[in-house]
């Protein structure tokens, strides 16, 4: 008898342990996925603007100036990452009353807030020290600039009528010259108010299309949409178009006539396809539409071909063709 429940309680040799508890694994590797999602990767593409002052000044094809990019794009990376995480982490009761917000891992409770905050700080801490030893000094400045303009945001600044859009836009405005900062490149005084009042469209349109699609249910989400109207923001973002076009305007009339040797004044017609897209960008802003701005941006194929040819039309000007 004893043999037999011998038999019945040793597992075969060669067989598979019993399992561990269940669920285990799939909670093991839950915290790591959330943490990704929370550092948004979609978000991502923004920091492609790192490029935009080197291709404002022609020197995307020079020698290195590719890897410095990617590590600038990198390093912003990080650093915007950072931001969500101290974000999320500190706005997790907010989001779980928000339609969409309440899906993210912290609201969700997917990641532990304490996991979000010991993240976040480890990549804000490691992105200015790898961009003063893998860049310049100044790369360094402007990085740890923008986490404690992000990071004064997140706790109180975006409680600050007018001034929340102003943080915001100034985080896009970095990023634009933070390429040229790496590589030494000056900024042009037109690119820089064409970023920011392009930045500012941008910022104060996904503003307007939050007000107006969460019309009732704006203060439990984001609390200082209380305080704006929809007309102030409908202002905001018209105001900034025109400042964009007027700038840009300028810029690509500062060469007078086409370059020595090009067959037409390139820089000049890409005004044509930059007014379009500010145009078309208008259409989602004042649907009220424009409240992810990524979206808009990659999925309206309309969009996405004009600003093709805005880029053939400066490529081919920065050529000199």
């Amino acid at each position: 008898m004893a043999d037999r429940t011998a038999l019945i309680e040793e597992p075969p040799s060669g067989a598979a342990a019993p399992p561990g508890p269940p669920g285990r694994i799939a909670r093991a590797a839950a915290l790591p996925a959330g943490l990704l999602r929370t550092a948004r990767p979609r978000q991502w593409v923004k920091n492609v603007l790192v490029a935009a002052a080197p291709a404002a000044a022609g020197e995307l094809a020079a020698p290195g100036v590719a890897l410095r990019l990617l590590v600038v794009f990198a390093l912003f990376t990080a650093a915007a990452s950072a931001v969500y995480l101290v974000n999320d982490a500190r706005d997790a009761e907010a989001d779980r009353a928000h339609p969409e917000k309440c899906r993210r891992p912290v609201a969700a409770g997917q990641v532990p807030v304490s996991a979000a905050y010991a993240a976040g700080g480890t990549l804000a801490v490691c992105a200015p020290v790898a961009a003063a030893l893998l860049c310049n000094a100044a790369t360094a400045v402007l990085l740890t600039g923008y986490l404690v303009m992000q990071f004064a945001y997140c706790v109180a600044l975006k409680h600050v009528l007018v001034v929340d859009l102003s943080v915001v836009t100034t985080g896009f405005l970095l990023r634009t010259m933070a390429g040229g900062v790496a590589l030494g490149i000056p900024l042009s005084r037109w690119f820089l108010i064409t970023a920011g009042f392009g930045a500012l469209f941008m910022v104060s349109a996904k503003r307007y299309s939050e007000a107006v699609r969460l019309a009732g249910l704006a203060g439990a989400t984001r609390p200082l949409l209380n305080d704006y109207t929809a007309g102030y923001l409908r202002f905001v973002w018209q105001l900034a178009a025109g400042v964009a076009v007027l700038a840009y305007c300028l810029w690509a009339l500062e060469a007078d006539g086409p370059a020595q040797g090009a067959l037409l004044p390139w820089r000049q017609l890409s005004m044509v396809p930059f007014i379009l897209a500010v145009l078309r960008y208008a259409v989602f802003a004042d649907r009220g539409t424009a409240g992810a701005p990524e979206d808009v941006v990659l999925r309206d194929r309309p969009l996405v071909l004009i600003a093709l040819a805005w880029a053939a039309l400066y490529g081919l000007a920065v050529a000199g063709l």
